[in-house]
Order: structure tokens, then C-alpha cells, then sequence
């Protein structure tokens, strides 16, 4: 049985989660300087108001990311030892003053991590192509003014200390979580072209203030950096997209959001149904069956069985995977509890 928890509260203060117990992070927090969120900042910072009015974008970054910066102290603390920072975020452009520049949100998140002491780990770029023929800013077809569109986010990775240790149960619920040969090949490639996804929600002051990232973000890295009965936290939740990728992966789950209105959302939205979150997992099984059954003959007498399962792996260390399917979902409150099969 696995527990899956939204609260209504700033990140900044998680003193209900116990110091250490967090295995896994996956989150994608406000990006600074893009003008969405330009309120939530501000609400915790008046200052930034007056330094975006007075074209002082810099100033308006560094106090933004002390803001941030707040929340992530936080996540150290509940962070287990040898436990994994997964932050998708992206860079911002902006015009302030009547100048126009980057401001590298990227850079500014893993200089703080790595004052902390982490480990920074290959990041990957999350590519999100446009359909836009307008690939450019600035003065169209004339030299020495344009600017570079951008369409990717960064996925930066942290560990915390060194590498963790399986023991005993842990170790058994390693090999049942491991991800397929083919998967691997694809995951941790240090480019990922996954489209953005769109959010179908009534309320346009709502959907003005949230920007979820796609499924597949958090449940690729669920499944690379945590096992089977692991507690993750995503401390900017928005919609609850990462507590939905550990009902699936058979993960606890924790997620903080500081709009109530879109807490709300994220629990009505874990609401799911049973069908639907076993759709996924059937979806990942028939597409490694394809697989198998694209290799050659040579290859697949090369390959090793999965009794869990009865079907051909690649390795042996695939041999012990079992993914479990969902039974049961029960809300309780402000929380909700999967069974599995």
C-alpha cells in the first residue's frame, strides 16, 4: 500500500516531514523572471515589485532566487542521506528597462547546490519543439539584433553524500524496481524531446498561475532514482502531476502547494481511475514486448526470462522486475491510498 498526500502550505516550512525521510525530490518550482509568476514572488518579497517597475531585473533574480533558495534549504534538510534532487526548470528572457537578456535559472540552482555540498550529477535537456515558423526575436532578417529562441528546460540532478547502499528488503525491492533494457537507453540520455502539456482547467485566473509539466517528466524519473516503497516529495506540486507518476510507480508521495485553489485541483486530481493509472503500466509492458519481439532471433536466444512476468529480458538484472498493478484507491480526506495487485 502506498500514501499519497497533498498539502495547502508554503515549502519553505515542512516541519511535518521528519528531518531525513525523503528519498526522491521531483519537482518543477516557479521559474524567476518569467512574468507569470511574477505575484506568488512578490507576495513573499515586496521589494520585487519596485525593482521590476524600475527596470532592475537583476536585483529582481537574486531576491526570486533567495526565495527559492528558502524551500530548498528545506528539501536538504528532509532529504535523506544518498538521496536524489530532481529539478526541471527552465531559463527566462525578459525585457526590463528597455533592455532585453537572459537570466540563467539553471545556473543560479545548481550554484546553490553545490555551496550545500551535492553532487552535481549530468543534467538532461527536456526539448519542447514548436510549431512556430517564427524561430527567432529580435530584428528579423537583419544581422547584429536577433536572438536565439528557446525551446528547452534543464532537468538538473543532485545527490546528497555518496551512493546508497541496499540492504537486505531494500535490496530485494531494488531488483523488483529495475526499469527494462530499452528504457534505460532512453531515460537517461541527456536529451528528452517530450511535448508540453496543456492543462484543460475552467478558471482562467487558475491556469494563469500554473504550468504543469508532462506526465512522463516525473514518472521516468521516479522510476530512475527511487525503489518501490520510497517516499518522494515534490514541494511545488501544482496539479499533483508527480504524486499521480508514484501512484502508477507504486511510490509514496508528498506534494506542497502554496495556492489553495490549485491544492484543491491536485487532490480532486488524484481522483483517478484504477483503469486508467493500469493503462499506463500495461501501455509500458506492451511496449517492452515490442521490443523483444523486434530482435532477431539470435538476439532473443540471447536474452534472459522474467518469471514474474514470463517474459524475455535483455540482462539479468531485468529478471527480477515485477510491476505491480493497482487493486484499489481510497481517499481519506486529505490523503489517498493505492493497493496493488
Amino acid at each position: 500500500m502506498t500514501k499519497h498526500e497533498i498539502v495547502n502550505l508554503n515549502s519553505n516550512n515542512l516541519n511535518f516531514i521528519d528531518s531525513g525521510s525523503i528519498n526522491l525530490i521531483v519537482t518543477s518550482p516557479p521559474y524567476p523572471m518569467i512574468e507569470m509568476w511574477d505575484k506568488l514572488f512578490i507576495s513573499q518579497d515586496d521589494s520585487i515589485k519596485s525593482d521590476l517597475e524600475n527596470g532592475n531585473g537583476n536585483s529582481s533574480f537574486i531576491k526570486m532566487h533567495a526565495i527559492l533558495n528558502k524551500t530548498w534549504r528545506e528539501c536538504d534538510r528532509v532529504l535523506a542521506e544518498n538521496g536524489f534532487i530532481c529539478i526541471n526548470i527552465g531559463d527566462a528572457t525578459r525585457t526590463l528597462g528597455g533592455k532585453f537578456q537572459l537570466y540563467s535559472n539553471h545556473s543560479k540552482i545548481i550554484e546553490f547546490f553545490s555551496s550545500l555540498g551535492y553532487s552535481v550529477l549530468p543534467d538532461v535537456i527536456w526539448r519542447k519543439p514548436s510549431n512556430s515558423p517564427n524561430k527567432f526575436m529580435g530584428s528579423g532578417m537583419y544581422p547584429a539584433g536577433a536572438y536565439v529562441t528557446y525551446e528547452h528546460e534543464y532537468i538538473l540532478i543532485f545527490r546528497k553524500g555518496g551512493k546508497r547502499i541496499f540492504k537486505g528488503q531494500e535490496k530485494q525491492l531494488r531488483q523488483k524496481s529495475a526499469y527494462f533494457w530499452e528504457e534505460r537507453n532512453i531515460w537517461f540520455s541527456d536529451l528528452w524531446e517530450i511535448n508540453g502539456t496543456s492543462q484543460v482547467m475552467n478558471n482562467i485566473s487558475i491556469r494563469n498561475r500554473n504550468a504543469s509539466f508532462p506526465f512522463e517528466i516525473p514518472y521516468r524519473l521516479v522510476n530512475m532514482y527511487s525503489a518501490e516503497n520510497d517516499i518522494v516529495l515534490d514541494p511545488f506540486c501544482g496539479l499533483g502531476t508527480t504524486n499521480i507518476a508514484c501512484m502508477v510507480a507504486n511510490r509514496n508521495s508528498i506534494g506542497a502547494e502554496i495556492d489553495n485553489e490549485i491544492a484543491n485541483l491536485a487532490l480532486n486530481r488524484l481522483n483517478v481511475s484504477i483503469d486508467d493509472l493500469n493503462q499506463i503500466i500495461n501501455s509500458r509492458i506492451s511496449a517492452h514486448l515490442a521490443f523483444i519481439k523486434s530482435l532477431d532471433e539470435e538476439k532473443k536466444n540471447k536474452c534472459y526470462e522474467n518469471n514474474n512476468h514470463n517474459f524475455l529480458v535483455k540482462t539479468k538484472q531485468e529478471t527480477a522486475i515485477y510491476i505491480s498493478k493497482l487493486s484499489k484507491i481510497v481517499h481519506n480526506g486529505k490523503a489517498v491510498f493505492c493497493e496493488y495487485y
